[in-house]
């Protein structure tokens, strides 16, 4: 007995080595604090149209957009097989209003530009439909 304890803690503190520096945990954590995509409803992304630095980004295809848009908007068609070279190419310095239809191709337009880096995105919850209304 008097053998196998001392041998016994050799072997924990052998296996028991310090943690990493980072583990997937601590960069998951990481990437939710950093997200700079939020949500808007109709009235707050109004009040942000017009905001120094930011740009009005409508990601609807070409025949939806011939039905209306949100005057200034640059209109980058989220279907697009070129989309995310064209969203690359946007300056991710600045803030970005996106819009599309509905609000589900705008959340995953600002999803990507999260992943690329950008500053700040907002989605307009509803999309273009709950604009016009």
């Amino acid at each position: 007995m008097k053998i196998f304890l001392p041998l016994l803690l050799s072997v924990f503190l052998c296996t028991c080595g310090s943690a990493p520096a980072t583990s997937s945990t601590d960069d998951a954590a990481t990437q939710q604090t950093r997200s700079v995509y939020e949500d808007l409803s109709p009235e707050e992304f109004a009040e942000k149209i017009g905001d120094p630095n930011t740009v009005l980004l409508d990601v609807r295809t070409p025949g939806e957009t011939a039905r209306g848009v949100i005057d200034g908007a640059l209109e980058l068609d989220y279907r697009s097989p070129d989309f995310a070279t064209q969203l690359q190419e946007l300056d991710p310095t600045k803030t970005y209003l996106v819009y599309c239809a509905s609000g589900g191709r705008s959340g995953k337009a600002c999803k990507m530009m999260d992943e690329l880096g950008f500053n700040k995105s907002y989605n307009l919850v509803g999309g273009y439909s709950a604009w016009v209304k």
